[in-house]
């Protein structure tokens, strides 16, 4: 088995070269089934009350709490027990692999993820980001903990080096060859079963402390913020402006794709909003979209540095979306008065680190409480079930007192032990849990 190279609700990060784009008719057959039933499950009429569920979800009204899971790292446990490769063709297994987790949603998940009748293409493009990397130690993609060498030392912070010399605008390319190579079979394939639409991330979040601390390393960066505040802002600004630059790129050449329908947005949960351009095949600009900010790495640092340094640089990319959605894994509870000055602020992450009953009350019904439940729940070989219920209770029983939009998210989730039985009955759990309060 592969590793599995879909990620967050089976978004494609890359696409194929045109030596991959090649397709037997021994894998066309055996895509072809799958999209049938793929397609049977996407017809049942449960699957559009799911999105209007969604979509009313996102827009404020009142639902009942959803759910949602992605198992990141976990489908590499969860697909070797589920199903066997049949195709032959490296690109041909990793389409095989992505219908296969859709069946998963919906014949034993049964989470809130809508099933359609699509297929995702990406683009094959090359992002040469910040033109200068760390040295990465370990092999994430084995399942190893890493860390890595930074390339800016501390002698180059005393002497005051060039920001914008060494740290270059990000440039994109695509090979329209190779896309639309794959392109045209995944059309010979699905046309007429399954609708072939163009779907790509350019990044997953706008991270400026992400790449600062992978650049000068997470305990220098806590540093900077007191020893060399000047060239920390410098930096930021330079993230800023590679950011600002990608946004007009990919605007002037129309390759936004839309995050407003069945698509795993920000840091969890699904962006399906009719307040956004949902109908518009290609966005206009990213004012037809949702925009993600989150800042994990400055988590212990104080609110009033955090207002200092990293918020206004996320403010002017905010600026540019049409909804925006914050936070990952940090306890928004302590910066919350400087983060909700975000513009069109939508979706909010509540995540095991916040004191989640005060983000209840400083939520209230005027945003989506995104709420990550701990990973650690379903991580064991048996699953404490009162554990589980008495966490969700509460949450929920907060959630419902102060009117919050709630979804319950599953995510990060390194392992589950090896026990796929684990994700089926923690959603079967967290259904049982809502019925309970709501």
């Amino acid at each position: 088995m592969r590793f599995d190279q879909c990620t967050n609700g089976n978004i494609f990060m890359h696409g194929w070269t045109k030596e991959q784009a090649v397709m037997s008719d021994h894998d066309k057959a055996i895509l072809q089934e799958l999209a049938k039933k793929m397609a049977a499950y996407a017809a049942r009429p449960e699957e559009e009350a799911r999105i209007q569920l969604w979509r009313d979800h996102n827009d404020l009204k009142d639902t009942r709490p959803l759910i949602y899971i992605d198992l990141e790292n976990g489908w590499n446990e969860l697909l070797p027990m589920e199903f066997t490769c049949q195709c032959e063709g490296e690109m041909a297994q990793e389409w095989e692999m992505w219908l296969h987790k859709e069946l998963i949603y919906a014949e034993k998940i049964k989470c809130d993820k809508p099933i359609e009748a699509k297929f995702y293409i990406p683009y094959q493009a090359h992002n040469t980001m910040w033109g200068v990397e760390k040295k990465v130690i370990g092999d994430v993609k084995g399942g190893e903990a890493i860390t890595w060498e930074s390339p800016i030392t501390d002698d180059m912070m005393e002497d005051d080096f060039d920001v914008k010399e060494l740290i270059k605008i990000p440039q994109i390319t695509i090979d329209w060859e190779a896309t639309e190579a794959y392109t045209a079979i995944a059309h010979d394939v699905f046309d007429g079963i399954l609708t072939v639409e163009r779907r790509h991330w350019w990044w997953w979040g706008l991270e400026l402390t992400h790449p600062y601390a992978d650049l000068r390393g997470l305990e220098n960066m806590l540093y900077d913020f007191y020893d060399y505040d000047e060239k920390m802002h410098e930096i930021l600004g330079r993230f800023t402006e590679g950011y600002l630059a990608m946004i007009d790129f990919l605007e002037e050449n129309k390759l936004f794709t839309p995050n407003t329908g069945n698509c795993y947005v920000g840091s969890g949960g699904l962006g399906i909003t009719g307040d956004l351009n949902a109908a518009a095949a290609v966005p206009n600009s990213a004012m037809d979209i949702w925009g993600f900010h989150e800042s994990q790495e400055t988590s212990e640092v104080s609110p009033e540095m955090f207002a200092e340094f990293v918020l206004p640089y996320q403010l002017k990319l905010a600026e540019r979306f049409g909804l925006n959605y914050y936070g990952c894994c940090e306890g928004l509870d302590r910066r919350w008065d400087y983060v909700k000055n975000l513009p069109r602020l939508r979706r909010v992450s509540v995540s095991q680190w916040a004191d989640i009953p005060k983000m209840s009350e400083l939520l209230g019904g005027d945003y989506v409480f995104c709420h990550k439940v701990s990973p650690t729940d379903i991580a064991v070989p048996v699953i404490d079930e009162d554990h589980i219920r008495t966490r969700l209770h509460q949450v929920l029983t907060d959630c419902k007192r102060c009117g919050n939009h709630v979804e319950l998210i599953m995510k990060d989730n390194h392992t589950i032990a090896n026990k796929p039985e684990n994700v089926y009955r923690w959603v079967q759990i967290a259904k049982e849990e809502i019925a309970k309060v709501y």
